[in-house]
């Protein structure tokens, strides 16, 4: 993606405007984003702009602009002192006397008020509320003005909800306080929209801010159809709130989703930020989207939003080196950045890099030890250290500074299961989800902690779940087909297990810059195992054979020779849609099967488990010579000795026997 000078001029103008309106209106996390991606803007040159400036002796620049239509620049200039004390009292902290500048509690109560109670009335999509009264006309308020007073309600009632809310995971902390102020701000919102689809009212095109705000509203009230509506429309009407997007993206659940909601976006390129980051929190992976993220970043190669996408890009591949090296570049570009590094954090303890993540605590800590993402790197710290306590008592500080902190939530909830405290772990994973549906770290958590408690029904069900959010992550398969097989079930877990198989396949042939290697060498001897086992327990020998060659067969990196291999795994598993490339991989084609050159596992407890079941079935099999060849190897291993030798001494007396018959 390339921009000419006049196009990258434009852009920097768009997202200057954007910090500019973003900051009017308090929106302060939208207006540091825009402006931290204007700063990544290579400098250009301004001889455009310069030229402008000097033809026109009252230049004013696109950002400083007065409002285009006129009758919201009269209000604006009329209410200009009224809406520079509310701006400060919301500078101030000070919400509640913001919105009353502009809508004070007679006026509200007198517009809002109702014959009958509607509480838990469906909104959404404009329709006007049955039990308004019609008689009491919204105030002439300009859209700025009317933006920043409800926004200031929507802040004040999550400010008074969280000072309701008991202490985090206390006996009385159910999540069950809500924002009393959303019903005031959704009603005040429906009336002004139905009275602007009201045909005979010649009003002022909207701005899409106020879009925004209720799409917010309805997000919270869980309409999530009727909030997708209105915050496409603002995004159509202003493309460069980033906070709109980021609610977008909170409300795609599927790669579905996102390609049809993508379908319907405003052509620009904050479409194309925005499909690049939502399919990296939906855990996508491939070459299109790097490809993406390198184009973008070619155009703000400093960007440390998009330098983080890339990181968690390798991240969710697990590429973990990669993804380290990626944050240690983006904390040498932006030292006093804190956003995003609990993600890194949690790769620095994935690692076990102790000395660096206990320099990124240090480093938070100095520069803002109150701050949710400081605690969760300490968290973090304490918990490598096995001081599980102390890692809770962090992940609940930042709970209380910000209780949507996903990691800390998550996090908690595995410190909660070092401690064997089952019920608080299940409770601390039902809060993420709650969160955030696509964290499947937290449904990995609650199959994980199901499990442990024996219920391994529930268990298979979460399990499900975080496998349907990363269908390509073997461990998620492995624990959905180890599940199954406790259940009983083991043809349902055979087939589990082979889908993990080829997760793995998949994640290192998107991972490895040189290109596929073969991974159906390099599998994992206990999956082998467990689907040798599952096909002995259903009477199916040959399969199991196989399976337990293949699984000896990773000590040294390499095939088993005769086992049905690649091509039963190919054969009984369902390809995801998305693994482009990857099936011709798994079926053998263009790949050495020899196994040289890859470094194979050494003896583990599996594979002495499969050499020692393949012993045995030689032995009943009369295959004297290779049971007794499999037991030497086990006494060479010091892998069950006794049974090993006993084995020996059956096999050559079998031998001996067979040689005297001959005889």
């Amino acid at each position: 993606m390339g921009l000419s000078a006049k196009d990258l001029l434009h852009l920097k103008e768009s997202l200057q405007v954007a910090v500019v309106k973003c900051s009017e209106r308090c929106l302060y996390q939208s207006a540091k984003w825009a402006a931290e991606l204007l700063d990544a803007i290579p400098e250009i040159s301004t001889g455009d702009l310069d030229q402008r400036a000097s033809g026109m002796g009252n230049y004013v620049h696109p950002a400083f602009v007065t409002n285009v239509d006129p009758r919201e620049a009269a209000l604006e200039a009329k209410e200009l002192d009224k809406y520079l004390l509310a701006k400060s009292f919301f500078d101030c902290k000070e919400f509640d006397r913001c919105a009353a500048v502009f809508l004070p509690e007679s006026l509200l109560s007198g517009i809002l008020s109702t014959k009958q109670s509607d509480v838990g009335t469906p909104r959404g999509k404009g329709k006007a509320s049955a039990s308004a009264p019609s008689g009491q006309l919204l105030p002439p308020i300009s859209q700025k003005s009317l933006f920043l007073a409800l926004y200031a309600k929507v802040i004040s009632g999550e400010k008074l909800k969280d000072e309701e809310s008991e202490m985090i995971m206390g006996p009385q902390d159910l999540g069950s306080v809500v924002n009393k102020q959303l019903l005031i701000v959704s009603r005040f919102l429906d009336r002004w929209f139905t009275e602007r689809k009201s045909e005979e009212n010649d009003l002022p095109p909207s701005q899409g801010f106020l879009e925004y705000l209720y799409g917010m509203v309805l997000v919270k009230e869980k309409n999530d159809d009727g909030a997708l509506d209105y915050l496409m429309q603002s995004v159509h009407l202003f493309p460069w709130n980033w906070g709109c997007w980021l609610e977008i993206t909170n409300l795609i659940a599927r790669v579905e989703q996102l390609n049809k909601v993508t379908r319907s976006l405003p052509q620009n390129i904050m479409s194309y930020i925005f499909y690049a980051n939502t399919a990296v929190n939906l855990y996508q992976q491939g070459q299109n989207l790097a490809a993406s993220l390198t184009d973008l970043l070619n155009i703000f190669p400093t960007s440390s939003f998009l330098l983080t996408c890339k990181a968690l890009l390798n991240y969710h591949s697990k590429d973990l080196m990669a993804a380290e090296q990626d944050f240690s570049n983006l904390l040498a570009l932006h030292p006093h950045r804190l956003d995003s590094l609990d993600h890194y954090s949690n790769i620095l303890y994935v690692l076990n890099q102790r000395p660096k993540l206990a320099f990124l605590a240090h480093l938070c800590t100095s520069i803002d030890k109150f701050r949710p993402e400081s605690c969760v790197v300490i968290g973090n710290y304490y918990s490598l250290l096995s001081q599980h306590e102390k890692a809770v008592q962090y992940f609940r500080r930042a709970l209380t500074l910000d209780r949507s902190c996903l990691s800390a939530w998550t996090l908690m909830g595995h410190e909660y299961v070092e401690l064997k405290n089952t019920h608080a772990a299940i409770e601390s994973y039902r809060r993420a989800v709650d969160v955030n549906r696509r964290d499947y770290r937290a449904w990995y958590g609650l199959g994980q902690t199901y499990e442990v408690l024996e219920m391994h029904a529930y268990a298979l069900w979460y399990y499900k779940k975080a496998a349907g959010l990363r269908p390509w992550d073997g461990k998620m398969w492995q624990a959905v087909g180890s599940c199954l097989q406790k259940m009983g079930r083991d043809r349902d877990g055979i087939k589990a297990l082979k889908r993990a198989l080829l997760a793995d396949t998949y994640y290192d042939s998107t991972t490895r810059s040189a290109g596929p290697i073969d991974r159906m060498a390099q599998m994992d001897p206990e999956v082998l195992l467990q689907i040798a086992l599952m096909y002995d327990r259903l009477d199916e020998e040959e399969e199991a054979k196989a399976y337990m060659e293949l699984c000896v067969a990773q000590e040294d990196g390499g095939d088993a020779s005769g086992g049905d291999g690649g091509g039963g795994l190919g054969d009984s598993v369902a390809i995801h849609h998305n693994s482009s490339g990857v099936a011709s991989d798994v079926e053998g084609e263009g790949v050495d099967r020899g196994g040289g050159g890859h470094e194979g596992t050494g003896v583990t407890v599996a594979t002495s488990k499969a050499r020692m079941w393949l012993a045995r079935q030689a032995m009943r099999a009369e295959d004297y010579v290779t049971a007794n060849r499999l037991a030497s190897e086990l006494c060479q291993d010091g892998v069950e000795v006794e049974e090993a030798k006993a084995l020996i001494r059956e096999a050559r007396s079998r031998m001996e026997l067979a040689d005297e018959m001959d005889r």
